[in-house]
Formats: C-alpha cells, structure tokens, sequence
C-alpha cells in the first residue's frame, strides 16, 4: 500500500523564517489563504486600539477602558492563535513530512511561539 500524496506541501523556503536583507522573491507563508481575513482582523484591533486612546484622552471610566483593552488583547490572540493554526497545518506538517529532525525542530519553534503568545 502506497502513501498518498497530500497536495500543496510548502516548499523549504515557505516556512523558513524570512530573510530580510536581499530577499529576491517573497515565499507565500501558511497564512497566505487567509490573508485577507487576518488583516482585517487587524484592522479592526487597529480601531479598537485608537478608540482606546479616546477614551483615555475623554477621561472615561477606568473599568469601560480596562473592559475595552480585554477586548483589543482577545482579538489580537485571535489573530495569533489563527496564525499557529495555520503555521501547523502548512509549516510544522510539512517538517514533520520531510523528516523526523526537521519535523522535531518544528515543533520545538512552535513552543517557543506558543510561549510568546501565552506570555503576559
């Protein structure tokens, strides 16, 4: 019995960290399906955060502005747990894919990552 082949397995520089300096071409990342959405997303957490800033400069209750912050942090893990989602689904699976080491250290970066967003 044959294993089947899962369409759309990233290439190697899909899911290495960009580099910065000399980037000839841009790789599509996990997120790319959904980028779109993510930056709407962030959009809209962007208005959340000004009207934050009115409500400091209006002098508004602590409790609705401290009410308003929860809001903004929860969107923003939103985007963040979306953006994990997908990284494992494109990036991690495709390490896993290619072999136990790179599959391995795959996951080594996703706690790291995990660790970021769960830190407060």
């Amino acid at each position: 019995m044959t294993a089947a082949r899962i369409p759309d397995v990233p290439s190697a520089g899909e899911c290495a960290p960009s580099i910065r300096a000399a980037a000839m071409r841009r790789t599509a990342r996990g997120y790319a399906a959904g980028k779109a959405d993510y930056l709407t997303r962030l959009r809209k957490v962007e208005g959340q955060v000004r009207g934050l800033q009115k409500m400091i400069e209006n002098d508004s209750w602590c409790p609705d502005v401290v009410t308003q912050v929860g809001s903004a942090t929860r969107a923003l893990q939103e985007v963040a747990v979306g953006l994990l989602n997908d990284h494992l689904h494109h990036c991690a699976l495709a390490a896993a894919r290619e072999s136990q080491d790179a599959g391995l250290a795959s996951i080594d970066e996703m706690v790291g990552a995990i660790r970021q967003v769960v830190r407060l």
